[in-house]
């Protein structure tokens, strides 16, 4: 499952190259909220899904949705938009473990070993090697940083509520809740900051389709399940994974090249996501 996780997640980048340029991030993150809340909505009545029983678990799953859904995403797709390239994305979104790391001992009580803590300190570092010769020189907008550092917050902040406040929520009446707030958050937002035009070629309606199917509903459904079963800074920790495979992905589609020192990195990613979640005997 975990595996399975980081090749799906990872597939999300390839998914936004092929689509981000045919719709702006809250019109195309609009149109893929609206259609992942009617499908997970008619999965719910088929199956018969349970739903939360007060409000205020549904506010817990509500905000935890928003933050995951409409922060992360919508952080990482405006990122690109003005300007911040996919191996600065990569390395920004690479400090999750270690802020994960650094605030799960206050929120949910998990102790961080000093292997665990080097486990991140050495992913880091093998992140920065797998992206340093994708990032891009130049100037960059301030905006597209603060896009990149606010997906960075959203995604730890979502990871550790939803560890904390919903880790016993139905997975389809709970995404359907959750997806239903990152719907109204976009339609609000979309209409003030963007024109909503929609270019719908063959490659957009691609994109959408697999940004729908494969991250909305399997990679998501895979980290909430992790997430129930394993500590919040074990589960953040398969996130160091994504910048190599995502690089991997990028060589097999798009025929980026991999030079040795990302190979290095690589290796570097592959002992520090060991550290971390191997337990020792």
């Amino acid at each position: 499952m975990p595996v399975l996780f980081v090749v799906l997640w990872s597939s999300g980048f390839i998914g936004a190259k092929y689509g981000l340029p045919y719709a702006e991030p809250f019109t195309f993150l609009l149109w893929r909220f609206v259609i992942v809340t009617a499908l997970l909505f008619a999965a719910s009545i088929i199956f018969r899904a349970p739903w939360p029983r007060s409000q205020t678990e549904v506010g817990h799953i509500a905000l935890a949705g928003v933050l995951v859904h409409a922060g992360y995403l919508g952080g990482v797709f405006c990122a690109i938009h003005h300007g911040v390239s996919a191996g600065e994305i990569a390395l920004i979104a690479g400090l999750q473990p270690v802020l994960t790391a650094a605030v799960a001992g206050l929120v949910l009580g998990e102790r961080v070993s000093a292997r665990q803590w080097a486990g991140f300190v050495l992913g880091f570092l093998g992140v920065v090697l797998v992206v340093e010769n994708r990032i891009a020189p130049g100037a960059t907008g301030v905006a597209g940083y603060l896009f990149a550092f606010l997906a960075l917050v959203c995604i730890t902040a979502g990871t550790l509520y939803q560890k904390r406040f919903c880790s016993h929520m139905d997975l389809r009446s709970g995404a359907v809740i959750q997806f239903s707030a990152s719907t109204l958050l976009m339609a609000v937002a979309a209409p003030l900051t963007e024109n909503m035009t929609v270019t719908w070629s063959g490659e957009f309606i691609f994109a959408l389709g697999w940004l729908v199917v494969v991250l909305s509903v399997g990679a998501i459904s895979l980290l909430y399940l992790l997430i129930r079963h394993g500590e919040a800074a074990r589960v953040t920790s398969m996130f160091y994974l994504v910048p190599p495979v995502t690089a991997i992905m990028a060589y097999l589609f798009f025929g980026e090249r991999l030079g040795a020192v990302s190979v290095a990195g690589m290796g570097l990613v592959v002992v520090a996501v060991a550290l971390v979640v191997v337990r020792p005997r």
